[in-house]
């Protein structure tokens, strides 16, 4: 592997891709994958990935099972081979997940992506995969099915077995030969029955010796008298390899014949393989799709190393080849300087390959010709090179090799020699390698370089934050702040003599003192404007819920209105149609009159015309009234209420059926559509004088009828019959009857299912087990029906 791409540990993540695959060679395609500085390739790359993700989140991940090399078993079955049949039973494996894959992207239907054109070109083969299926049973044994012959020889291997045994079983048996007999058993030897007879009986048993017991104890003779039935075994035994080893060569020459298009679809097979292991490892990374580039711009939101544990590493934002194309970052050691340049090399890296880096959305990132790396330690005992030394060669490489498609990352540079050389040193590679156009990002602990970063156009200071406070670093990248050693607060905080400190910030140079005190009050000035800026977020923050409260309250209020603005229309509209009618009778009234005025008794009869007048007027008039209440007119009951009336409720204009008597009060509770109500006697009017006829199990309740415009009501009995129906029939009764029981409000029913063989009755106590809105049920009791009814009680 590239030396810098390994520095960078691009290494470790093709490992952890390669973990992902189902396939040696899909892991290979993963080990091998290289960085790509063509633009189109890297987006065509990328592209891959992100279909293979937005496939996987929405449909899942497609099965690839254990896929493995056919190509050369393939080839041989091209070339005339035979191919054994652990090999066939390969190649149908292969089949079955090509024809699963064609199938997964079916299902797919509706989602185009870039990958449509590889799983389109697969070419299912389901006549190969179900003739080797059926022939081959394992790597070991082949099915009777797979010729005619086969199964006509194995038909008479078991016919002549079967002679073979009962003529050994019958001398296992006989007490002339149980004497000689080491164990009454049949067994093989070199594909032979033979019987175990004792060593010192072998001349008693006639026959031929296949084999010796380890102890010597015991002889294996094959009987003279199966002898011939043994030949004829093993006839037909060599009849059985000779069919098997055509019945191979005949699939093989098959496969061959389909070879091509195997090989083919099992390398686009593998090729999706390596996609999906892509998508598989930026979903475990939660990676986002960045934006690609060829110009040297990195803009990296909420970047991690995806080497870091996701659940600790600090998120960072970073920016480079924009506005500034070389980054000087500064701060205390172990603070994340180093990960941070680890973090933009790694994820351009991966997204040059085509993985998904583990960043934010809005991230940009760009490829580079070559991607530059001096961090860490390379010392070498065997070359005679110092840390410095080391570091040295390996810049003055990267400083010949890089141009303006170079991104160069360099750890502590200038370190490792006297820090007024060193520092001078490190400016002067920064000026040559920003002359050759190169994207820089550097770290050091050099005061100058924090100072030429401040005076440079084109370069910027980063710093790692620092708590002084907690001697913790936060692992925030700040960019366009200078950071600080802090040593001498770390080292007062730890506890060092404060006078010993202060000698130390003394010897510090003047010129170094002062940019340190610029470096604290811009750190301080920073730290302020933040903790404004979060008090100001949390306002708008507190602004923004309070606003989405308010035009949600507005809303409903909106919808109040509107609704009582048609409540109102609506109820304009039937007080205007029952005004019309009135006044059309009441001139139908005043014409008669006026054509009967001459008659006797027309002054009585007009006098009577006025006072029905006067009271239709008064009705109108009422009807117009505001208020809702109404007013309550002379009604006496015909009779006392009963369970099962149909009865008017007064003051709402409502229909009800009551369910309960009258209490002591005057009450009775009434069921109108699914609201039950206390209501005075008073304020009821009886509908149906006959209805309190009717019994309790006839009209206990009643529920309105949904896009019924009349608004007519139902009747619902407490009791279901169900006897002579079949048990599924009957629970799918049962189940209606307590929805219908549960919307009108009745709380037991009587479930009649007679006794018969008692399977109905099972199959309804098993439902009522499981029912939601079953409370508790039990069998009747003598007067309720015993066995052949139970109660329901309801929730």
């Amino acid at each position: 592997m590239n030396r810098n791409h390994k520095v960078l540990e691009l290494d470790k993540i093709l490992e952890m891709l390669a973990a992902e695959t189902s396939c040696d060679d899909a892991a290979d395609l993963a080990r091998c994958l290289v960085p790509s500085a063509e633009l189109l390739t890297a987006q065509r790359m990328m592209a891959d990935t992100a279909a293979g993700y937005k496939l996987m989140a929405r449909f899942g991940s497609p099965s690839f099972g254990q896929v493995k090399n056919i190509i050369d078993p393939l080839l041989r079955a091209r070339a005339g081979s035979s191919l054994s049949m652990r090999e066939l039973l390969d190649v149908a494996e292969t089949l079955r997940i090509i024809r699963s894959l064609h199938d997964w992207n079916e299902n797919c239907a509706g989602e185009e992506t870039c990958l449509d054109d590889r799983f389109e070109a697969l070419s299912p083969n389901k006549y190969m995969e179900g003739k080797i299926r059926a022939s081959i049973l394992s790597e070991d044994e082949m099915a009777d099915s797979a010729s005619a012959e086969l199964s006509d020889i194995r038909r008479k291997m078991r016919a002549a077995s079967s002679r073979v045994r009962e003529k050994l079983d019958k001398m296992t048996r006989s007490a002339e030969y149980q004497k000689y007999l080491q164990d009454p058993i049949v067994t093989i030897r070199s594909g032979r029955f033979v019987v175990p007879v004792k060593s010192e009986h072998r001349g008693d048993v006639a026959g031929l010796i296949h084999d010796t017991s380890s102890s010597g104890a015991t002889v294996f003779i094959e009987p003279i008298g199966v002898v011939e039935a043994n030949n004829e075994l093993r006839v037909l035994m060599s009849k059985e390899k000779a069919e098997i080893e055509r019945i191979l060569a005949s699939l093989s020459a098959e496969v061959g014949g389909f070879s091509e298009a195997i090989i083919e679809d099992y390398q686009i097979v593998v090729e999706l393989n390596f996609i999906f292991a892509k998508a598989r490892l930026a979903y475990k990374m939660k990676s986002v799709e960045p934006k690609l580039t060829d110009n040297g711009h990195i803009k990296l939101r909420r970047a991690r190393h995806p080497l870091l544990d996701p659940e600790t590493a600090v998120p960072i934002d970073v920016e480079l080849g924009g506005r500034f194309d070389t980054l000087v970052i500064t701060g205390p050691n172990t603070g994340g300087k180093t990960v941070t340049l680890k973090t933009i090399g790694l994820l351009t890296l991966m997204a040059m390959c085509g993985l998904m880096p583990p960043v934010g959305d809005g991230s940009v990132i760009s490829v580079f010709d070559e991607v530059h790396a001096d961090i860490g330690d390379e010392q070498s005992i065997e070359q005679s090179l110092s840390t410095f030394s080391a570091h040295m060669t390996n810049l003055i490489r990267i400083i010949d090799k890089a141009d303006n498609k170079s991104l160069v990352l360099m750890d502590e540079l200038g370190a490792g020699t006297d820090p007024v050389e060193g520092a001078a040193l490190a400016t002067a590679i920064l000026e040559r390698l920003r002359i050759k156009g190169a994207r820089i990002a550097a770290t050091t602990h050099y005061a100058e370089l924090k100072a030429f970063a401040i005076h440079t156009p084109g370069v910027e200071n980063g710093s790692c934050e620092f708590d002084v406070a907690t001697l913790r670093p936060t692992y925030r990248l700040l960019i366009g702040v200078p950071g600080r050693s802090n040593a001498f607060a770390i080292s007062e905080r730890l506890g060092m003599d404060a006078p010993l400190v202060e000698r130390a910030k003394q010897l510090v140079s003047n010129e170094n003192q002062r940019l340190e005190d610029v470096v604290m009050k811009l750190e301080e000035r920073r730290q302020s404007l933040e903790n404004q800026l979060e008090q100001a977020e949390q306002l708008r923050r507190t602004a923004q819920t309070a606003e989405q409260k308010a035009e949600q309250r507005l809303e409903e209020l909106e919808k109040i209105r509107e609704n009582e603005i048609e409540g109102a229309k609506a109820d304009a509209r039937r007080i205007i149609e029952r005004a019309r009618s009135e006044s059309e009778q009441l001139i139908n009234e005043l014409d008669a009159l006026r054509r009967e005025k001459n008659s006797a008794d027309f002054a009585q009869r007009a006098q009577d015309a006025k006072s029905r007048l006067r009271s239709r007027l008064k009705e109108a008039e009422d009807a117009v009234d505001p208020v809702i209440n109404k007013r309550k007119t002379e009604y006496k009951l015909p009779r006392e209420l009963m369970v099962g009336d149909e009865v008017l409720i007064v003051d709402i204009d409502k229909k009800g059926v009551v369910i309960s008597p009258p209490d002591g009060n005057g009450k009775v509770t009434v069921q109108a559509g699914i609201i039950k109500t206390r209501v005075g006697t008073d304020n009821l009017r009886l509908l149906n004088e006959q209805s309190g006829t009717k019994t309790a199990n006839q009209t206990a309740a009643v529920r309105t009828l949904k896009g019924d415009s009349s608004r007519a009501v139902r009747a619902v009995r407490t009791e279901l019959d169900i006897r002579g129906l079949m048990t599924d029939e009957g629970v799918l009764e049962l189940d209606r009857f307590i929805d219908d029981a549960i919307m009108s409000g009745i709380e037991q029913i009587t479930v009649i299912h007679g006794k018969g063989t008692g399977a109905l009755r099972v199959a309804v106590h098993q439902h009522l087990r499981k029912h939601p809105s079953v409370k508790s049920f039990r069998l009747g009791v003598f007067g309720e029906g015993e066995n052949g009814v139970t109660i329901v009680e309801l929730k």
